[in-house]
């Protein structure tokens, strides 16, 4: 992933409704979502939410197929492997990141 990739994907996110919408949809794994179960699931107007499907297919990271008549929004999970593997590319010049003497925290 490139630079410009990487602001155009993160700019997307940067957006309270949008960052609730692909969260969503990563939680719902490849099998994704219809507007309508998103709509309920999130109080999203379909109006609304259609912008912010729109702008996240735009910086691919969500995919959208028609399947009869509806539409299916998928997280494009690769894209968003690759967003983070970008960030963190150069995470601590290749040390370890835990501060010293810190626990690891595990969470379930």
């Amino acid at each position: 992933m490139d630079e410009k990739t990487a602001v155009a994907a993160l700019g997307a996110l940067a957006q309270e409704a949008r960052l609730r919408v692909f969260r969503a949809l990563v939680g719902a794994g490849p099998e994704g979502m219809t507007p309508g179960a998103l709509s309920a699931m999130l109080d999203i107007p379909g109006s609304t939410l259609s912008f912010h499907l729109k702008e996240l297919v735009h910086a691919e990271l969500v995919s959208v197929e028609r399947e009869g008549r509806n539409l299916h929004y998928r997280p494009a999970l690769a894209r968003m492997d690759d967003l983070l593997a970008y960030l963190t590319a150069h995470c601590c010049l290749g040390q370890s990141c835990a501060p010293r003497g810190a626990r690891r925290r595990t969470t379930c």
